[in-house]
């Protein structure tokens, strides 16, 4: 292991605990404060089967941002985006939540965030419902929330985002921090064809297979996220992202395999397409998958952002989802994944000309 490395890697435990007690002290100081302010509901989307549903939300103190136009300043999204990441959250609130007539409460921690848990006496029906969640004891604290339902799907979507769904340049650290930084949910661009291959996967008009989206952006930044998926017509779906603070000294790594299988096991009968990027480690993740859970995994589909040389690891590691008998598809467009997923059945030659179209579109301008 590189010195460097093998350094930061000794430190990070007392830097973890370190910055655990100065987020403790400083919470001590300023939670009782926070709590006489205006509080708001930040709620994210609830996940889960007919009879078992999580819904987490967070708890904070409201910044004031206009709704994200396409002809905003930079500097005007640049104080967006700090907003965002300096969110003022509120620990020690109680909240309640109504799902389908079923009652779920929750306090939020110093964080601000908090879950919820449904246990209906009656399956829910797959699709799409509606949570309403309330502040105890302030009247008008109130949000709704999406939760979606997953039964009788024929497999779900596992994605991740940057630079597998939005061009974020994450292999490039000055371009990724300008686009990341100076942008908003409209002026951010999606790859070609990415919205069309998803519709397909989905299949929105029919049986709706689930998609979900596994990233290590912050929680702060969902709004942001969520807004981008809807204006561009990317199918949407539960998004598992991170906690800002030290816990994003660890990598993304462990972060995105933990909640890859806490999807496999909380679908235990349901196989899955997974889609990512090669810019980071994206391959070697799904690969480990491949081999974890056999004859769960229908085709890994693998974005190509990067060098030949990345591209000859990720070769090695289609040899071993070969052996698995995955087929890992490292894919210049969406269109070619779009032609391997026709080939395999998992859309309809019609859906692969309607994302042949959208390519083509975009090329075009």
């Amino acid at each position: 292991m590189n010195p460097a490395k093998q350094a930061f890697k000794a430190a990070l435990p007392l830097v973890e605990r370190t910055a655990a007690l100065v987020d403790r002290t400083f919470s001590q100081f300023i939670q009782p404060r926070r709590l006489k302010g205006n509080l708001i509901l930040q709620m994210y989307v609830g996940w889960g089967t007919p009879g078992d549903v999580e819904l987490t939300g967070r708890v904070l103190l409201p910044r004031d941002m206009r709704p994200a136009q396409k002809g905003d300043p930079r500097l005007r999204n640049f104080r967006n985006i700090m907003r965002r990441l300096f969110s003022r959250e509120v620990g020690g609130v109680k909240v309640t939540a109504i799902l389908d007539g079923q009652t779920a409460t929750a306090t939020s921690d110093l964080d601000g965030f908090f879950t919820l848990y449904f246990k209906p006496d009656a399956p829910l029906p797959g699709g799409w419902h509606d949570a309403t969640v309330s502040i105890d004891g302030r009247e008008g604290a109130t949000s709704r929330a999406r939760v979606q339902i997953v039964d009788r799907a024929r497999f779900g979507i596992i994605s991740d985002l940057d630079d597998t769904v939005i061009q974020s340049d994450v292999t490039s650290v000055p371009r990724m921090l300008s686009t990341v930084l100076t942008g908003n949910a409209r002026t951010r661009s999606p790859f070609a064809g990415v919205g069309a291959l998803y519709r397909a996967l989905t299949r929105e008009d029919k049986e709706r297979n689930p998609i979900f989206y596994v990233s290590s952006s912050p929680w702060n930044f969902f709004d942001l996220l969520w807004q981008f998926l809807d204006y561009r017509r990317i199918p949407l779906g539960p998004l598992f992202l991170r906690n800002w603070g030290a816990d994003l000294l660890k990598g993304h790594g462990g972060y995105k395999h933990g909640v890859i299988e806490r999807l496999f096991q909380k679908f235990p009968t349901l196989p899955f397409v997974l889609v990512g990027d090669s810019g980071e480690k994206d391959p070697e993740i799904y690969t480990e998958i491949v081999r974890k859970y056999p004859g769960r995994v229908l085709a890994v589909y693998i974005r190509d952002v990067t060098e030949a040389h990345r591209d000859e690891g990720v070769s090695k590691l289609r040899q071993e989802a070969k052996k698995a008998g995955v087929d890992l598809v490292l894919a210049s467009d969406s269109l070619n994944a779009a032609g391997h997923a026709m080939s395999l059945g998992l859309i309809t030659p019609l859906e692969y000309r309607s994302v042949l179209t959208s390519v083509a579109r975009t090329y075009e301008t």
